[in-house]
């Protein structure tokens, strides 16, 4: 994979031209891409820009996400060929801090749940997860340092721990997700993928103008608290053999671990993340399933068919509990720094099971607003497993410089 902080500090110190960078994706691109076919369009004539802390960094953007100079289609035939007026803020942000948006990466159709064709770097036979799947390919397959990302169930965090990549799902609502298809406004979340949590840091440093990105290093004795999320089902044994790895780097490297307990009103929350979900989904998709209802994906569409009977009492139910929820998760940061749990049940499914892979490990995390960053620990079969961790709303550089701990302690250990 290639490293934004690498490639900022090789460019500032006059080793590597911004121009020569950008070659370096395009390059990779075309030498990859027939593969892995992460993009739906890649902006061959796209050049380095003028300034700013991302100039020489090529970025590849979700196919949900608004582009002025490309067109944005949903990974849906009901938006092909569709040209928005103007970039979404999000992109707006990279721009203005002089990043090189390169192409759009595909998405499933509404960032749902029906496969696009992209593959799995690792192994072409694989899913690269969903929604997010070229993004997280991009990055993964060494073409990109940085891709945005949306997560509403588990898109973000998935896709990155299927494809080996860092990736962070911001606090809700730290990036705007104004010019986003959206699909929930309480739950979607825009995210970035990157080799490691200091590119993370580095990009959303860049993006955000935030002093507290600034600075980040890796975490001195974090108190980590490990939740298995038993009410999600059960996982894989290469999932286990992840996590179990990651608390045994930990421990070595200085961290105190401890298994913990959800409260009862999180789990309850666990439970009932989809009926918000698919009550918004209705009125967020409303155009589309009354005037294009057969034009639509056939998972989403089906999903869409099943729920339409959700009412506003279920909703404003589900939100009780959610807000509850909350404040009992809330608690829980009392006694520990973060939290540690699967990223994905095991590893990426095969492509022929027409599957992106389960969210189940990812959507309370979502609902709870919390910053969650994957962090890949090992290989299982030549295929990547992550961990994610969590920390308190709000404390985007504590989960970060958390990820950034258990990343020297892997590699310490490994």
């Amino acid at each position: 994979m290639i490293s934004l902080a690498d490639l900022q500090r090789r460019i500032e110190a006059g080793e590597l031209s911004p121009e020569a960078a950008i070659a370096q994706s395009h390059a990779a691109i075309e030498a990859k891409e027939k593969d892995v076919r992460a993009f739906v369009r890649h902006d061959k004539s796209a050049k380095v820009q003028a300034s700013g802390p991302l100039r020489g960094i090529a970025v590849g953007i979700k196919d949900i996400i608004d582009t002025a100079n490309l067109p944005t289609e949903m990974g849906s035939e009901i938006y092909r060929g569709w040209q928005p007026r103007s970039d979404a803020p999000v992109v707006m942000m990279l721009k203005r801090a002089g990043a090189t948006v390169i192409g759009k990466t595909t998405t499933t159709a509404f960032a749902s749940r029906d496969p696009t064709p992209t593959r799995n770097p690792h192994n072409i036979g694989h899913s690269p997860g969903g929604s997010s799947s070229g993004s997280a390919a991009a990055v993964g397959a060494g073409m990109i340092p940085l891709a945005l990302g949306t997560q509403t169930g588990g898109s973000v965090i998935r896709p990155a721990a299927y494809c080996g990549t860092a990736a962070i799902k911001p606090s809700f609502r730290m990036l705007p997700t104004v010019g986003v298809k959206c699909y929930s406004w309480a739950l979607d979340t825009v995210g970035l993928f990157g080799a490691r949590a200091e590119d993370l840091a580095c990009g959303l440093l860049a993006m955000t103008g935030r002093s507290e990105f600034s600075g980040i290093v890796a975490a001195k004795s974090p108190r980590i608290g490990v939740v298995r999320q038993e009410f999600a089902g059960a996982v894989e044994p290469a999932a286990e053999e992840g996590l179990q790895a990651a608390i045994k780097a930990a421990e070595r490297a200085g961290a105190s671990v401890q298994t913990i307990d959800l409260p009862e009103a999180v789990q309850e929350a666990w439970r009932i993340h989809p009926i918000i979900q698919d009550f918004e989904a209705h009125r967020a998709l409303a155009w589309e399933f009354s005037e294009r209802h057969d034009e639509i994906a056939p998972m989403l569409r089906a999903s869409l068919d099943a729920t339409v009977g959700l009412t506003p009492r279920e909703y404003d139910e589900a939100r009780r509990i959610s807000r509850r929820g909350r404040r009992e998760l809330g608690e829980v940061f009392e006694g520990v720094d973060v939290l540690l749990t699967y990223s994905a049940p095991g590893t990426a499914p095969a492509k022929e099971l027409a599957t992106t892979g389960d969210p189940r490990y990812n959507r309370l995390w979502t609902l709870m607003g919390n910053p969650c960053v994957n962090v890949p620990v090992l290989k299982v079969n030549g295929l990547p497993i992550g961990v994610q961790v969590i920390a308190r709303f709000g404390n985007d550089p504590l989960a970060l410089a958390a990820a950034w701990f258990l990343e020297e302690a892997l590699a310490k250990s490994g």
